[in-house]
């Protein structure tokens, strides 16, 4: 082997091997989906030797070519002083070096918006080209899953964060050689059997390492649950009225606020196309003057894709034109970028000297017309709200599911509102500050795409200004007014300067602001979802029948609270589930074998964490496959390349490799219920997210679910959220075989519940119920 350093110092590589400490060896250490560490110590061996210094090149390398090491000394040298010789005072040099992403764990990581839909190793290549760009090779990275989301952040290392996504798609990542690699686990195998004539079973340790499970309760995140219609009415004068429950909300969070203040624009940001220099950042304002004239070749696209789940407000500026202009303003796309597929956004096209603004739904112009006036400026937003909150589900490994293979994934279908919006601002006229904006379109998207490329300009020749660009994750409720005899509009919800009309508080309280009393008589709608802890509890029929014994009736429960990957809803606790119970239902072992380098298992001439082992030792009643999760070298003959090996490993029985859990404890019950692996997705029927009340008189309500009873079906009404199935009639309303039916009135404020549910035996309901309540004056 050979130790070289290069101290940085533009005399390139010197070679340290001589200088090692003989009685205190090289000595490696490497964790999965962590760092590498070499600890080493020299001695002055000459008079020409020169001490390392902090942040020093370190290379170990065999006379193969193959480096068992590269990384920096991460911290200054520590002095021994051991005694006096020939030429002065003898010292030894004890150093510590990291493998190479200490130079990107060295940065800080900039601010950006969440990756969304995006390859677990498209993600990792982004993260290291933001901090270091072209200095890795990340050709050896493998794209693996799509992750639905993941939240990068400036307060964690770039380490910490690759580990993150790692686990998420059971892979792990390795820097060595100034090579970046995202590979799944196990995409080595090794062989160590006990016949083996270099296998060495002193140095083997086995640990059973527990008992079967073959009943798991997941412990999710708060979920959107119940689809919750509020009915109320105005009498003129009440601004407030109370929600019948608090909606589910992801967290209130601006994920872009652009200023246009740095030119060029921020590349973790925006992706800029722009081939006749059209494009410019100068005080605070996005300018924009030309284009090639071509729809798509002149645009600014949002780095990462938009997900049209919940309720999303896409603010595309404060606008001001300075001539006739042909673009489309805040598109999306679900596919490539052109006006034939944009899905929605704002058509500008020219009109004499001026510009119209118009709706562009699905390709298509739409709507009303707004001609711009000289001097005046435009807020233009794009409101989005959807009842599904999430549009894909999170993905789950394990061992028979490994990277690229996993559980869950699925899209799910939703239907989208889309508001796109014109708030006309006069400079001359300060009430036009806070004048209601102009609804150009208001209408939804049956099974709307999930994500969505959005541009906030496509521009053929586009003359304008803009002076912001906000992405908000808004309250997940939609509200929507209607006067006697009228269609219902969609009322915007927000801060009053925005040109919205009222707004929903964190005590679950609908304002209107004054300007927007609504008037006597005037009926109002609130749609949103209601929120609950999400849980699952999934058995193994098969596995609990194999474990009875005597008075064991062969179940084995655990509870296991999930951090990562993200369990965001009851199906994604389900899928979580299923991935454990993949491994726990198999003996759970973890071991160590220590062994020379010249006789590693099989054909491995190095082992690193993340390689798998098969192991078949019959005389410890031990054949399983076991993944290596630490390797320990103790250099031992630097010359001949003789080295210990120390491996640690387990199966995901023992650790499992996909999956962060954590300990705190739930204050509120794990009441759920329990369902056969076999029925997972298996169990519910849609729910009713279209269920609404028709008409509600003093004594009765009616109701329409939306959709069309199963055949021998039918829809099962409750007074509260529970006690669902043909056993239970203690807060029954009723059951019904057809899509309409009417209930009785009690009183001035009223909820009911509905599921639908099927002739099987049991009958099979929906997941979540459609809640509709009423505040109506008997």
């Amino acid at each position: 082997m050979k130790l070289q350093i290069d101290n940085l110092d533009g005399l390139g590589p010197r070679d340290y091997t001589s200088a090692l400490d003989a009685f205190r060896r090289p000595h490696m250490t490497r964790l999965s989906n962590q760092p590498d560490e070499l600890r080493f110590s020299l001695v002055a061996n000459s008079t020409d030797f020169i001490v390392p210094r902090l942040g020093s090149r370190v290379t170990l390398g065999r006379t193969n070519g193959q480096d068992a090491f590269t990384g920096y000394l991460k911290q200054a040298p520590t002095f021994e002083y051991l005694g006096w010789g020939e030429q002065g005072p003898i010292y030894r040099y004890n150093l510590v070096a990291q493998s190479d992403e200490v130079l990107l764990n060295e940065k800080r990581l900039p601010d950006r918006c969440p990756f969304v839909e995006r390859s677990a190793g498209s993600a990792l290549r982004q993260l290291a080209a933001n901090l270091l760009p072209g200095v890795f090779d990340t050709s050896a990275v493998q794209d693996l899953d799509t992750l639905a989301t993941y939240v990068s952040s400036p307060q964690k290392t770039w380490s910490r964060q690759a580990a993150e996504i790692s686990l998420q798609t059971r892979a792990g990542y390795s820097v060595r050689d100034g090579c970046l690699r995202l590979s799944p686990i196990g995409a080595n195998v090794y062989a160590l059997h006990e016949t083996d004539p270099e296998f060495r079973p002193e140095g083997l340790t086995l640990v059973p390492a527990g008992p079967v499970i073959n009943d798991v309760t997941v412990i999710g995140e708060m979920e959107p649950q119940a689809y919750v219609t509020d009915y109320f009415v105005g009498d003129g004068l009440t601004t407030k009225f109370y929600l019948s429950q608090a909606p589910f909300t992801k967290t209130n969070t601006t994920l872009l606020d652009e200023e246009y203040v740095t030119s060029p624009l921020e590349p973790t940001y925006w992706t800029v196309t722009d081939p006749k220099n059209a494009i410019s950042v100068s005080g605070g304002k996005l300018r924009v003057a030309g284009g090639t004239g071509a729809d798509g070749a002149t645009t600014i696209v949002f780095a990462e894709k938009i997900e049209l789940g919940g309720a999303t407000v896409l603010q595309h500026g404060d606008v001001t034109f300075n001539g006739p202009s042909s673009a489309v303003i805040g598109g999306l796309y679900p596919n490539m970028i052109s006006i034939a597929g944009c899905l929605a956004g704002f058509a500008i096209t020219p009109s004499g000297a001026q510009s119209n603004i118009q709706a562009l739904i699905d390709g298509v112009p739409a709507g009303a017309v707004i001609a711009t006036i000289s001097g005046h400026h435009y807020v233009l937003t794009t409101r989005l709200y959807s009842q599904a909150i999430y549009r894909r589900q999170q993905i789950f490994h394990s061992s028979l599911h490994p990277a690229g293979n996993g559980i869950g994934g699925e899209e799910m279908t939703g239907d989208v509102r889309i508001v796109l919006e014109v708030h006309d601002i006069d400079p001359s006229n300060p009430a036009s500050q806070v004048a209601p904006s102009t609804v150009l379109y208001d209408g939804t998207v049956e099974n709307a795409c999930d994500f969505c490329t959005y541009a906030t300009v496509n521009a053929a020749n586009l003359q304008c200004s803009v002076t912001f660009t906000r992405l908000i994750r808004a309250v997940d409720a939609e509200v929507r007014t209607a006067m006697p005899g009228e269609g219902y509009v969609t009322r915007l919800v927000g801060p009053l300067s925005q040109g919205s009309e009222c707004n929903i508080s964190s005590s679950a309280e609908l304002s209107f602001y004054s300007a927007y009393v609504p008037a006597a008589n005037q009926q109002i709608v609130v749609q949103y979802r209601s929120e609950g802890r999400a849980l699952a509890r999934v058995t193994s029929p098969a596995s609990i029948a194999a474990q009875k014994l005597g008075y064991d009736d062969g179940c084995h429960g655990a509870v296991r609270n999930v951090k990562e990957p993200p369990a965001r809803t009851a199906m994604d606790c389900e899928n979580a589930a299923l991935a454990l119970l993949d491994d726990l239902t198999s003996p759970a072992w973890a071991g160590t074998y220590e062994t020379w380098s010249d006789f590693l298992p099989g054909s491995a001439g190095d082992i690193f964490p993340g390689d798998a082992l098969a192991l078949d030792i019959p005389s410890r009643s031990a054949t399983f496959q076991a993944v290596v999760r630490k390797v320990e070298v103790d250099v031992r003959d630097v010359a001949g390349e003789h080295s210990v090996y120390r491996l640690t490993f387990a199966n995901d029985a023992a650790e499992p490799l996909a999956f962060e859990f954590q300990t705190s404890l739930l204050a509120s019950s794990l009441e759920v219920t329990e369902i056969a692996n076999a029925q997972v997705g298996q169990l519910y029927l849609a729910d009713l997210t279209a269920a609404s009340i028709t008409e509600a008189t003093s004594t009765t309500i009616s109701i329409d679910t939306g959709t069309a009873p199963l055949p021998s079906g039918g829809f099962e009404a409750r007074w509260s959220d529970g006690g669902w199935g043909m056993g239970n009639d203690s807060n029954l309303v009723g059951r019904f075989a057809t899509q309409s039916f009417t209930i009785p009135r009690l009183s001035r404020t009223q909820t009911c519940y509905l599921r639908q549910y099927d002739a099987s035996a049991p009958p099979r309901y929906s997941r979540f119920s459609a809640a509709l309540h009423v505040d109506y004056p008997l």
